[in-house]
């Protein structure tokens, strides 16, 4: 079998918010890294997190991730009372907090969380500026990706 089709994650990927880009348009992305205690790092360097249900919010001038659940190991969280779901402070520059602060309170944005990751061994979060996409915007992205994938298996096929 040829590898040539297939379409391979990067390697430093730990979880991805698969339903963000469908729910919201996304005009800028931002990246962030994580406060976490050493449990969590174990945790997400076996792959363990999950960010469906994840959002960020700006509080007192301090982004907090909200929502994304961590599973502890067994092994690794014997001695500690693990909180899965515990907000997470993010790390960020004063001058992108104050940005974003600004377009969420007054513009109407929403920060979602995209993606976690490894940025040279440390774990980072790549967040969203984005609007929530209406019930008909969903139905054209829907159709132009079906049309897309139409068109291709049509010029593959002469």
């Amino acid at each position: 079998m040829s590898k040539k089709g297939k379409k391979k994650p990067a390697g430093n990927v730990i979880a991805v918010n698969r339903r963000a880009r469908h729910e919201d348009l996304i005009e800028d992305t931002y990246e962030a890294g994580l406060e976490l205690a050493g449990w969590e790092v174990k945790s997400l360097r076996a792959g363990n997190a999950q960010l469906a249900e994840a959002y960020v919010h700006i509080r007192n001038g301090e982004g907090w991730l909200v929502g994304a659940h961590l599973a502890p190991l067994k092994t690794a969280s014997t001695h500690v009372k693990a909180d899965p779901t515990r907000s997470r402070k993010l790390l960020m520059h004063r001058t992108e907090l104050d940005r974003l602060s600004g377009l969420v309170e007054r513009k109407g944005y929403t920060l979602i969380p995209l993606d976690l990751h490894w940025s040279k061994g440390r774990a980072k979060l790549a967040l969203g500026l984005g609007k929530g996409k209406k019930q008909h915007d969903k139905r054209a992205a829907s159709k132009d990706r079906d049309w897309n994938r139409q068109k291709a298996r049509i010029l593959k096929g002469s």
